[in-house]
Protein backbone atom coordinates (compact mmCIF):
# COMPACT_ATOMS: atom_id res chain seq x y z
CA UNK A 1 0.00 0.00 0.00
CA UNK A 2 1.14 3.60 -1.01
CA UNK A 3 1.49 6.31 2.06
CA UNK A 4 -0.41 8.65 0.27
CA UNK A 5 -3.85 10.80 0.16
CA UNK A 6 -6.99 8.26 0.82
CA UNK A 7 -5.31 4.88 1.03
CA UNK A 8 -3.43 6.10 4.58
CA UNK A 9 -6.93 7.18 5.61
CA UNK A 10 -8.64 3.67 5.17
CA UNK A 11 -4.97 2.39 6.48
CA UNK A 12 -5.85 4.04 9.84
CA UNK A 13 -9.50 3.30 9.67
CA UNK A 14 -8.32 -0.32 9.39
CA UNK A 15 -5.44 0.22 12.59
CA UNK A 16 -8.65 1.45 14.65
CA UNK A 17 -11.04 -1.97 12.96
CA UNK A 18 -8.44 -4.23 13.93
CA UNK A 19 -7.64 -2.94 17.08
CA UNK A 20 -10.87 -3.09 18.37
CA UNK A 21 -11.24 -6.54 18.22
CA UNK A 22 -8.22 -7.61 20.41
CA UNK A 23 -9.60 -7.36 23.79
CA UNK A 24 -13.67 -7.44 23.89
CA UNK A 25 -13.64 -11.08 24.53
CA UNK A 26 -11.55 -10.90 27.42
CA UNK A 27 -13.02 -7.80 29.40
CA UNK A 28 -16.17 -9.34 28.36
CA UNK A 29 -15.84 -12.30 31.16
CA UNK A 30 -15.56 -10.37 34.27
CA UNK A 31 -19.15 -8.58 34.20
CA UNK A 32 -20.44 -11.98 33.32
CA UNK A 33 -18.87 -14.18 35.61
CA UNK A 34 -21.65 -15.02 37.95
CA UNK A 35 -24.32 -15.94 35.01
CA UNK A 36 -21.17 -17.98 32.80
CA UNK A 37 -20.54 -19.89 36.41
CA UNK A 38 -24.35 -21.05 36.71
CA UNK A 39 -24.56 -21.92 32.82
CA UNK A 40 -21.37 -23.78 32.59
CA UNK A 41 -19.82 -24.79 36.03
CA UNK A 42 -16.78 -22.65 35.92
CA UNK A 43 -15.63 -21.95 39.20
CA UNK A 44 -12.74 -19.84 40.60
CA UNK A 45 -9.80 -21.03 38.59
CA UNK A 46 -12.27 -22.00 35.09
CA UNK A 47 -12.21 -18.48 34.77
CA UNK A 48 -9.20 -17.72 35.32
CA UNK A 49 -8.38 -20.27 32.71
CA UNK A 50 -9.92 -18.54 30.65
CA UNK A 51 -7.78 -15.70 30.31
CA UNK A 52 -4.72 -17.95 30.78
CA UNK A 53 -5.36 -20.34 27.54
CA UNK A 54 -5.62 -17.11 25.27
CA UNK A 55 -2.60 -15.35 26.76
CA UNK A 56 -0.71 -18.75 26.41
CA UNK A 57 -1.68 -19.04 22.46
CA UNK A 58 -0.89 -15.41 22.57
CA UNK A 59 2.70 -16.11 23.56
CA UNK A 60 3.53 -18.76 22.05
CA UNK A 61 1.84 -18.50 18.19
CA UNK A 62 3.40 -14.77 18.29
CA UNK A 63 6.69 -16.59 18.40
CA UNK A 64 5.12 -17.95 15.27
CA UNK A 65 3.40 -15.18 13.70
CA UNK A 66 6.15 -13.72 11.55
CA UNK A 67 6.59 -16.89 10.14
CA UNK A 68 3.31 -17.44 8.78
CA UNK A 69 3.58 -13.64 7.36
CA UNK A 70 6.77 -14.62 5.54
CA UNK A 71 5.32 -17.83 4.12
CA UNK A 72 1.56 -16.64 3.47
CA UNK A 73 1.65 -13.02 3.09
CA UNK A 74 0.81 -9.89 5.35
CA UNK A 75 -2.78 -10.09 3.82
CA UNK A 76 -4.00 -13.73 4.01
CA UNK A 77 -2.52 -13.77 7.41
CA UNK A 78 -4.31 -10.81 9.05
CA UNK A 79 -7.71 -11.80 7.32
CA UNK A 80 -7.27 -15.50 8.22
CA UNK A 81 -6.39 -14.37 11.83
CA UNK A 82 -9.38 -11.72 11.96
CA UNK A 83 -12.07 -14.51 10.83
CA UNK A 84 -10.90 -16.82 13.22
CA UNK A 85 -11.27 -14.41 16.30
CA UNK A 86 -15.09 -13.82 14.54
CA UNK A 87 -15.38 -17.50 14.35
CA UNK A 88 -14.72 -18.13 18.18
CA UNK A 89 -16.46 -15.66 19.38
CA UNK A 90 -19.60 -16.59 17.55
CA UNK A 91 -19.42 -20.00 19.12
CA UNK A 92 -19.65 -18.35 22.41
CA UNK A 93 -23.66 -18.68 21.07
CA UNK A 94 -23.08 -22.46 21.67
CA UNK A 95 -21.18 -23.22 24.50
CA UNK A 96 -23.06 -25.50 26.79
CA UNK A 97 -20.13 -26.28 28.88
CA UNK A 98 -17.58 -24.84 30.59
CA UNK A 99 -14.99 -26.94 27.91
CA UNK A 100 -16.49 -25.74 25.59
CA UNK A 101 -15.77 -22.29 26.94
CA UNK A 102 -12.15 -22.84 27.22
CA UNK A 103 -12.00 -24.21 23.59
CA UNK A 104 -13.82 -20.46 22.28
CA UNK A 105 -11.21 -18.52 24.31
CA UNK A 106 -8.59 -20.95 22.60
CA UNK A 107 -9.73 -20.18 19.13
CA UNK A 108 -9.94 -16.55 19.79
CA UNK A 109 -6.51 -16.04 21.50
CA UNK A 110 -5.08 -17.77 18.07
CA UNK A 111 -6.16 -14.87 16.09
CA UNK A 112 -5.80 -12.57 18.27
CA UNK A 113 -1.98 -13.60 19.10
CA UNK A 114 -1.48 -13.56 14.98
CA UNK A 115 -2.43 -10.06 14.53
CA UNK A 116 -0.26 -8.87 17.25
CA UNK A 117 2.87 -10.48 16.11
CA UNK A 118 2.57 -9.19 12.94
CA UNK A 119 0.49 -5.85 12.83
CA UNK A 120 2.93 -3.58 14.71
CA UNK A 121 5.54 -4.06 11.84
CA UNK A 122 2.64 -3.32 9.28
CA UNK A 123 2.42 0.15 11.10
CA UNK A 124 6.07 0.79 11.16
CA UNK A 125 6.37 0.01 7.57
CA UNK A 126 3.87 1.79 6.48
CA UNK A 127 3.96 4.96 8.61
CA UNK A 128 8.63 5.16 9.50
CA UNK A 129 8.76 8.03 10.43
CA UNK A 130 5.11 8.16 12.74
CA UNK A 131 5.44 4.73 13.81
CA UNK A 132 5.25 6.09 17.49
CA UNK A 133 2.05 7.92 17.33
CA UNK A 134 0.36 5.53 14.86
CA UNK A 135 1.28 2.61 17.18
CA UNK A 136 -0.63 5.03 20.16
CA UNK A 137 -3.63 4.36 18.14
CA UNK A 138 -3.63 0.92 17.83
CA UNK A 139 -3.00 0.37 21.35
CA UNK A 140 -6.01 2.84 22.08
CA UNK A 141 -7.99 1.49 19.74
CA UNK A 142 -7.59 -2.22 21.09
CA UNK A 143 -7.81 -1.49 24.91
CA UNK A 144 -11.15 0.99 23.63
CA UNK A 145 -12.27 -2.63 22.41
CA UNK A 146 -11.85 -3.83 25.94
CA UNK A 147 -14.18 -1.06 27.15
CA UNK A 148 -16.79 -2.01 24.66
CA UNK A 149 -16.67 -5.78 25.41
CA UNK A 150 -16.69 -4.92 29.03
CA UNK A 151 -20.18 -2.30 28.47
CA UNK A 152 -21.70 -3.85 26.02
CA UNK A 153 -21.97 -7.54 26.67
CA UNK A 154 -23.83 -7.44 30.49
CA UNK A 155 -26.26 -4.54 28.68
CA UNK A 156 -26.87 -7.25 25.48
CA UNK A 157 -27.25 -9.80 28.36
CA UNK A 158 -29.46 -8.03 30.17
CA UNK A 159 -31.94 -7.11 26.78
CA UNK A 160 -31.87 -10.77 25.97
CA UNK A 161 -31.68 -12.37 28.92
CA UNK A 162 -29.04 -14.62 27.45
CA UNK A 163 -25.08 -14.18 28.72
CA UNK A 164 -24.12 -16.08 25.28
CA UNK A 165 -25.73 -13.42 23.06
CA UNK A 166 -23.86 -10.91 25.12
CA UNK A 167 -20.72 -12.95 24.46
CA UNK A 168 -21.39 -13.78 20.59
CA UNK A 169 -22.40 -10.18 19.54
CA UNK A 170 -19.33 -9.21 19.80
CA UNK A 171 -18.63 -10.84 16.56
CA UNK A 172 -19.61 -7.97 14.97
CA UNK A 173 -16.56 -6.27 15.29
CA UNK A 174 -14.70 -9.22 13.61
CA UNK A 175 -16.84 -9.22 11.01
CA UNK A 176 -16.53 -4.97 10.49
CA UNK A 177 -12.99 -5.68 10.87
CA UNK A 178 -12.42 -8.34 7.96
CA UNK A 179 -14.17 -6.36 5.47
CA UNK A 180 -12.27 -3.12 6.44
CA UNK A 181 -8.59 -4.94 6.02
CA UNK A 182 -9.87 -6.47 2.75
CA UNK A 183 -10.06 -3.24 1.77
CA UNK A 184 -7.05 -1.37 3.39
CA UNK A 185 -4.04 -4.41 2.82
CA UNK A 186 -2.11 -4.23 0.18
CA UNK A 187 -1.27 -8.08 -1.49
CA UNK A 188 2.06 -8.84 -0.87
CA UNK A 189 2.57 -12.54 -1.56
CA UNK A 190 4.60 -15.30 0.56
CA UNK A 191 8.33 -14.17 0.69
CA UNK A 192 10.77 -16.86 0.70
CA UNK A 193 13.98 -15.02 2.06
CA UNK A 194 15.93 -17.41 4.43
CA UNK A 195 17.30 -16.72 7.94
CA UNK A 196 15.72 -16.80 11.45
CA UNK A 197 15.49 -13.56 12.97
CA UNK A 198 13.45 -14.61 15.91
CA UNK A 199 15.88 -17.01 16.94
CA UNK A 200 19.16 -14.37 16.47
CA UNK A 201 17.04 -12.07 18.78
CA UNK A 202 15.82 -14.67 21.19
CA UNK A 203 19.53 -15.10 22.18
CA UNK A 204 20.37 -11.05 22.81
CA UNK A 205 19.29 -9.69 26.49
CA UNK A 206 17.83 -6.83 25.97
CA UNK A 207 15.18 -8.99 23.80
CA UNK A 208 13.97 -11.33 27.09
CA UNK A 209 14.68 -7.55 29.55
CA UNK A 210 11.64 -6.42 27.06
CA UNK A 211 9.64 -9.91 27.36
CA UNK A 212 10.14 -9.82 31.27
CA UNK A 213 8.74 -6.01 31.21
CA UNK A 214 5.75 -6.48 29.05
CA UNK A 215 4.77 -9.25 30.93
CA UNK A 216 4.63 -7.72 34.60
CA UNK A 217 2.93 -4.84 32.82
CA UNK A 218 0.23 -7.03 31.04
CA UNK A 219 0.01 -9.20 34.04
CA UNK A 220 -2.14 -6.66 35.96
CA UNK A 221 -4.13 -5.93 33.14
CA UNK A 222 -5.35 -9.75 32.89
CA UNK A 223 -5.71 -9.95 36.65
CA UNK A 224 -7.66 -6.55 36.36
CA UNK A 225 -10.30 -7.66 33.58
CA UNK A 226 -10.40 -10.65 35.34
CA UNK A 227 -10.86 -10.32 39.08
CA UNK A 228 -11.92 -6.44 39.52
CA UNK A 229 -15.18 -6.78 38.31
CA UNK A 230 -15.77 -9.80 40.63
CA UNK A 231 -13.72 -8.11 43.15
CA UNK A 232 -16.51 -5.26 43.26
CA UNK A 233 -19.32 -7.98 43.10
CA UNK A 234 -18.49 -9.12 46.37
CA UNK A 235 -18.70 -6.28 48.03
CA UNK A 236 -22.18 -5.68 46.59
CA UNK A 237 -21.83 -4.58 42.78
CA UNK A 238 -24.24 -5.64 40.35
CA UNK A 239 -23.20 -6.83 37.42
CA UNK A 240 -23.77 -3.81 35.17
CA UNK A 241 -22.27 -1.42 37.70
CA UNK A 242 -19.44 -3.89 38.11
CA UNK A 243 -18.78 -3.74 34.16
CA UNK A 244 -18.71 -0.34 34.31
CA UNK A 245 -15.84 -0.20 35.81
CA UNK A 246 -14.29 -2.03 34.05
CA UNK A 247 -15.60 -0.22 31.07
CA UNK A 248 -14.25 3.05 32.71
CA UNK A 249 -10.90 1.93 33.20
CA UNK A 250 -10.72 0.83 29.50
CA UNK A 251 -11.88 4.32 28.24
CA UNK A 252 -8.55 5.97 30.39
CA UNK A 253 -6.07 2.88 29.16
CA UNK A 254 -7.77 4.02 25.42
CA UNK A 255 -6.96 7.88 26.22
CA UNK A 256 -3.70 7.38 27.77
CA UNK A 257 -2.42 4.64 24.70
CA UNK A 258 -3.27 7.11 22.20
CA UNK A 259 -2.01 10.39 23.69
CA UNK A 260 1.17 9.55 25.90
CA UNK A 261 3.07 8.08 22.61
CA UNK A 262 2.70 11.32 21.23
CA UNK A 263 3.59 13.33 23.95
CA UNK A 264 6.72 11.18 24.56
CA UNK A 265 7.63 11.19 20.83
CA UNK A 266 8.33 15.34 21.25
CA UNK A 267 11.54 14.88 23.58
CA UNK A 268 13.75 12.84 21.86
CA UNK A 269 13.60 9.28 22.27
CA UNK A 270 13.81 8.55 26.16
CA UNK A 271 10.62 7.22 27.25
CA UNK A 272 11.34 6.38 30.38
CA UNK A 273 10.44 9.02 32.19
CA UNK A 274 6.76 8.39 31.43
CA UNK A 275 6.86 4.66 31.70
CA UNK A 276 7.93 5.61 35.46
CA UNK A 277 4.65 7.83 35.08
CA UNK A 278 2.17 4.85 33.80
CA UNK A 279 3.51 2.60 36.58
CA UNK A 280 3.46 5.22 39.32
CA UNK A 281 -0.31 5.80 37.77
CA UNK A 282 -0.56 1.78 38.24
CA UNK A 283 0.93 1.66 41.40
CA UNK A 284 -2.12 4.35 43.17
CA UNK A 285 -4.77 2.51 41.50
CA UNK A 286 -3.38 -1.03 42.99
CA UNK A 287 -3.08 0.43 46.40
CA UNK A 288 -6.54 1.96 46.27
CA UNK A 289 -7.88 -1.73 45.54
CA UNK A 290 -5.96 -3.40 47.99
CA UNK A 291 -6.61 -1.44 50.63
CA UNK A 292 -9.61 0.93 50.47
CA UNK A 293 -11.76 -0.17 47.46
CA UNK A 294 -14.68 2.00 48.42
CA UNK A 295 -12.81 5.09 49.24
CA UNK A 296 -12.98 6.29 45.69
CA UNK A 297 -13.17 3.33 42.79
CA UNK A 298 -13.84 5.28 39.72
CA UNK A 299 -10.48 7.30 40.99
CA UNK A 300 -8.53 4.14 41.19
CA UNK A 301 -10.03 2.57 38.09
CA UNK A 302 -9.13 5.79 36.08
CA UNK A 303 -5.40 5.24 37.20
CA UNK A 304 -5.26 2.15 37.08
CA UNK A 305 -6.48 2.07 33.26
CA UNK A 306 -4.40 5.23 32.60
CA UNK A 307 -1.26 3.43 33.89
CA UNK A 308 -1.55 0.38 32.16
CA UNK A 309 -2.74 1.68 28.99
CA UNK A 310 -0.21 3.86 28.31
CA UNK A 311 2.73 1.65 29.42
CA UNK A 312 1.04 -0.62 26.79
CA UNK A 313 1.54 1.45 23.88
CA UNK A 314 4.80 2.55 25.26
CA UNK A 315 6.07 -0.76 25.47
CA UNK A 316 5.24 -0.86 21.69
CA UNK A 317 6.61 1.79 20.68
CA UNK A 318 10.12 1.39 22.62
CA UNK A 319 9.96 -2.11 20.96
CA UNK A 320 10.05 -0.52 17.90
CA UNK A 321 12.29 2.33 18.62
CA UNK A 322 15.30 -0.73 18.68
CA UNK A 323 15.17 -1.27 14.84
CA UNK A 324 14.82 0.75 12.70
CA UNK A 325 14.21 -2.00 9.52
CA UNK A 326 10.27 -3.01 9.44
CA UNK A 327 11.72 -6.56 9.59
CA UNK A 328 13.65 -6.36 12.56
CA UNK A 329 11.06 -4.30 14.15
CA UNK A 330 8.22 -6.91 13.68
CA UNK A 331 10.18 -9.80 14.94
CA UNK A 332 11.76 -7.67 18.28
CA UNK A 333 7.87 -6.58 18.82
CA UNK A 334 6.46 -10.14 18.18
CA UNK A 335 9.50 -11.69 20.79
CA UNK A 336 8.12 -8.94 23.40
CA UNK A 337 4.59 -10.12 23.17
CA UNK A 338 5.64 -13.71 22.81
CA UNK A 339 7.02 -14.13 26.45
CA UNK A 340 5.40 -11.45 27.91
CA UNK A 341 2.01 -12.76 27.15
CA UNK A 342 3.25 -16.12 28.26
CA UNK A 343 4.00 -14.59 31.80
CA UNK A 344 0.87 -12.42 32.03
CA UNK A 345 -0.95 -15.62 31.86
CA UNK A 346 -0.44 -16.55 35.51
CA UNK A 347 -1.07 -13.21 37.72
CA UNK A 348 -4.95 -14.18 37.65
CA UNK A 349 -4.65 -17.79 38.53
CA UNK A 350 -2.44 -16.62 41.33
CA UNK A 351 -5.22 -13.46 42.31
CA UNK A 352 -7.71 -17.00 42.12
CA UNK A 353 -5.42 -19.11 44.62
CA UNK A 354 -4.65 -15.39 47.06
CA UNK A 355 -8.28 -14.98 46.93
CA UNK A 356 -9.38 -18.90 48.13
CA UNK A 357 -6.75 -18.61 50.67
CA UNK A 358 -7.65 -15.55 52.34
CA UNK A 359 -11.53 -15.06 51.23
CA UNK A 360 -10.26 -11.71 49.67
CA UNK A 361 -8.74 -9.88 46.61
CA UNK A 362 -6.94 -7.66 48.55
CA UNK A 363 -3.97 -9.63 48.92
CA UNK A 364 -3.61 -10.53 44.92
CA UNK A 365 -3.50 -6.67 44.39
CA UNK A 366 -1.17 -6.30 46.90
CA UNK A 367 0.88 -8.82 45.01
CA UNK A 368 0.80 -6.76 41.88
CA UNK A 369 2.41 -3.66 43.72
CA UNK A 370 5.55 -5.71 43.93
CA UNK A 371 5.48 -6.66 40.08
CA UNK A 372 5.31 -2.84 39.39
CA UNK A 373 8.02 -2.35 41.11
CA UNK A 374 10.29 -4.45 39.27
CA UNK A 375 8.93 -3.20 35.93
CA UNK A 376 10.03 0.08 37.59
CA UNK A 377 12.96 -1.37 38.07
CA UNK A 378 13.55 -2.58 34.68
CA UNK A 379 12.61 0.49 32.66
CA UNK A 380 16.28 1.91 34.24
CA UNK A 381 17.85 0.10 31.51
CA UNK A 382 16.14 1.38 28.67
CA UNK A 383 18.05 3.97 27.77
CA UNK A 384 17.85 4.83 24.02
CA UNK A 385 21.64 5.26 23.50
CA UNK A 386 21.98 1.76 24.57
CA UNK A 387 19.62 0.77 22.03
CA UNK A 388 22.70 0.09 19.20
CA UNK A 389 24.83 -1.69 21.81
CA UNK A 390 21.63 -3.73 23.10
CA UNK A 391 20.94 -4.77 19.41
CA UNK A 392 24.26 -5.55 17.40
CA UNK A 393 22.69 -7.21 14.12
CA UNK A 394 25.25 -7.26 12.11
CA UNK A 395 25.07 -6.36 8.39
CA UNK A 396 25.26 -10.01 6.94
CA UNK A 397 22.84 -11.30 9.24
CA UNK A 398 20.45 -8.48 8.77
CA UNK A 399 20.22 -8.82 5.01
CA UNK A 400 20.33 -13.06 5.95
CA UNK A 401 17.18 -12.41 8.61
CA UNK A 402 15.12 -10.58 6.61
CA UNK A 403 12.32 -13.21 6.77
CA UNK A 404 9.82 -11.33 8.80
CA UNK A 405 8.65 -7.95 7.41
Amino acid sequence: MQNQGGLRWVFLVAVAAVGLNLRPFIASIGPLAESIHAGTGLGSYGLAILTFVPMVLMGCVAFLGPGLQRIAGTRPVILSALATISLGTILRLFVSSGWMMIATAAVIGAGVAVVQAVFPGIIKRQFPDQAGPIAGLYSAMLLGGGALGAQASPVIADLTGSWRIGLASLAALGLVAVAVAWIALASDGPRNQEGNLVRNLLAKPRAWLLMVFFGLVNGGYTSVVVWLAPHYQQLGWGASASGSLLAIMAVFQAAAALILPVLACRNGMDRRPWLWFTLGCQFAGFVGFAFAPHAAPFAFVALTGAGLGGCFALSMVVALDHLADPAQATALSAVMQGGGFLLAATPPMIVSALHDLTGSFAAGWKWHLGSILIAAALTARLAPRGYAAAMPLAAAATNADRSFG
